[in-house]
């Protein structure tokens, strides 16, 4: 009994936000990442500062309203899953439990699975975004089918197969991203604000550069998707 725990695979997960991820804790992060350890890592990605007030992140996105950023965010969201794709060895999935569970299940266990890196980085509602719980599930759906934040899953071991590697687990719905944002029904509070800082026409016309961003992600995701496999490094 004394050497039982010794016998049993260990399964280590770090569990963070978007600020400490994307920011402050960015460094080591990325430290972890390009060890090569078998270390996985679970972002709740608000797009904010969750814990300390609801101060913007490098996860915010361009024209939110939160604190340090009463303007609107001007730049756009940092891509952190693509970032660490460069490595090559490390497992990544973007992942939302409302809006496709199976999947966010498939990343979990795929992540565990891999003897290697792994991050997957969830989306999370929050208060912050002026949303009750039970209005998350469908939100995090809205956010999906807009491209705002698209489902994705990279695995170094299907590459190591002779496979393609990537996984694009979201499809365009063709729902406008800033019509989202600022409607009534499926609309936040820190892009609604935009309009009394901003006016309803710049609002507008700030969101639909944010689309526009996010739109180009996706095209580069289909991309991705569509490369035949390579061998590995």
């Amino acid at each position: 009994l004394a050497v039982a725990d010794n016998l049993v695979r260990k399964s280590v997960w770090i569990v963070g936000g978007d600020g400490w991820a994307y920011d402050i804790g960015y460094g080591g992060l990325d430290h972890v990442l390009a060890s090569g350890r078998n270390v996985k890592v679970l972002v709740l990605d608000t797009e904010v500062y969750s814990n300390t007030g609801g101060q913007a992140s490098k996860s915010t996105p361009k024209g939110a309203i939160a604190k340090f950023a009463a303007s609107g965010k001007v730049q756009m969201k940092k891509n952190l899953g693509l970032m660490q794709l460069q490595y090559k060895n490390v497992y990544i999935a973007y992942v939302s439990m409302g809006a496709n569970p199976v999947a966010t299940v498939k990343a979990f266990h795929e992540a565990e699975s891999y003897d290697g890196p792994a991050l997957i980085i969830a989306y999370a509602h929050c208060i912050e975004q002026g949303l009750s719980t039970a209005e998350g599930p469908q939100h995090q759906k809205t956010a999906v089918d807009s491209l705002h934040f698209p489902l994705w899953r990279y695995n170094p071991a299907l590459v190591e197969e002779g496979k393609g590697g990537f996984t694009l687990d979201s499809r365009d719905a063709g729902l406008s991203f800033a019509a989202a944002a600022l409607s009534k029904t499926t609309g936040e509070n820190r892009f609604r604000q935009l309009v009394k800082v901003a006016g309803e026409e710049k609002a507008k016309e700030i969101l639909e550069r944010t689309e526009e961003g996010f739109k180009s992600n996706y095209r580069l995701l289909q991309e991705l998707a569509a490369l035949p496999p390579s061998p590995a490094d």
